[in-house]
């Protein structure tokens, strides 16, 4: 399924404007995003990564009066993005090789993290962590279990991966995270399989 992995970024060049009138602006992840901003420091930034067009995440951190810096591999989310939230910064880039040189009091990786294979995810977890300021929630989607499933976007093959929860558990630990909750398939949030974390201080 390596290939599928490949195509992600090219996939949502020529179809991001399809993907961001799918996904419109109702909030489904209300839940743990009102918890995410609970937990990060007032006035903080946030650092989305795999933005996407700001809609509906990014605009509901914003307006509680976070900063946020959105990031993505594809230009034309990017655009979207800058369009939606002109006062926000954007970074065009691959997370796999994110490296800003700033720390965040808050990261998300919504429904982005898990496009990568499980290979590249495990090294995402220090690219979380040079990126997360001391107490900074980390809040990211993930499957059930370890696998991998194809789903599509505009009758294109559209690839996901997961690692087992323990696997998680134990990345989050290695580079300084604890967990705060994970629920599988929440029936609150879509069915979505939630992590909320928690960076420790060094």
């Amino acid at each position: 399924m390596t290939e599928s992995a490949d195509s992600i970024i090219g996939i949502y060049r020529r179809h991001g404007a399809a993907w961001a009138k799918a996904r419109g602006t109702k909030l489904t992840e209300g839940v743990w995003l009102d918890r995410f901003i609970r937990m990060v420091r007032p006035g903080a930034s946030v650092l989305d990564i795999g933005c996407g067009s700001g809609e509906p995440i990014a605009r509901h951190v914003c307006s509680h009066g976070h900063s946020v810096t959105g990031v993505d591999a594809s230009p034309e989310m990017i655009a979207l993005f800058g369009a939606n939230l002109p006062s926000e910064t954007t970074e065009l880039a691959d997370m796999r090789s994110l490296n800003l040189g700033l720390t965040f009091g808050g990261l998300i990786a919504w429904d982005s993290f898990f496009h990568l294979t499980p290979e590249d995810q495990r090294l995402m977890f220090p690219v979380f962590r040079r990126h997360a300021a001391t107490e900074a929630p980390l809040l990211f989607t993930s499957g059930p279990a370890f696998g991998e499933a194809i789903g599509t976007l505009e009758r294109e093959p559209l690839y996901h991966a997961s690692l087992d929860p323990d696997e998680y558990r134990r990345l989050l630990n290695e580079n300084g995270f604890d967990v705060v909750a994970f629920v599988a398939e929440d029936p609150a949030c879509t069915g979505h399989s939630v992590w909320l974390a928690r960076r420790l201080a060094s």
